[in-house]
């Protein structure tokens, strides 16, 4: 299981980008947005399960990033890959971080995530 700091130090690494909080409501969603243009590509989110589908209300930590459509198809066969919840779900897919074994196995699709929304 990877949590939403795992995803923080990465993404800080990577791109000089820390997550913001926009919401005072949901004061824990956090977007993580280009420097020079504030686009979100990724919003980590906890919510339960329930809101993806799942018959469950356990809290989950979910990552939601873009994806090229012809992607979305085989991403949300996995278990661990959802249609987006509170995004378009033609372009944007929901990453249930608690369900994701290693960091190492969605670096791929937060860097796709960035490039998309470049």
């Amino acid at each position: 299981m990877i949590n939403r700091e795992d995803v923080f130090k990465y993404t800080q690494n990577k791109y000089k980008v820390e997550p913001d909080y926009p919401w005072e409501k949901h004061s824990n969603f956090a977007a993580l947005r280009h420097k020079d243009s504030g686009k979100w590509f990724g919003l980590i989110m906890d919510i339960t399960e329930d809101k993806l589908g799942i018959n469950a209300n356990k809290k989950i930590n979910v990552l939601n990033v873009k994806v090229r459509k012809e992607m979305i198809g085989s991403l949300r066969e996995l278990e661990n890959v959802f249609p987006a919840y509170h995004m378009d779900k033609n372009n944007w897919v929901s990453i249930v971080l608690d369900y994701t074994e290693n960091l190492d196995d969605i670096k791929g699709l937060i860097e796709e995530s960035y490039e998309l929304t470049s």
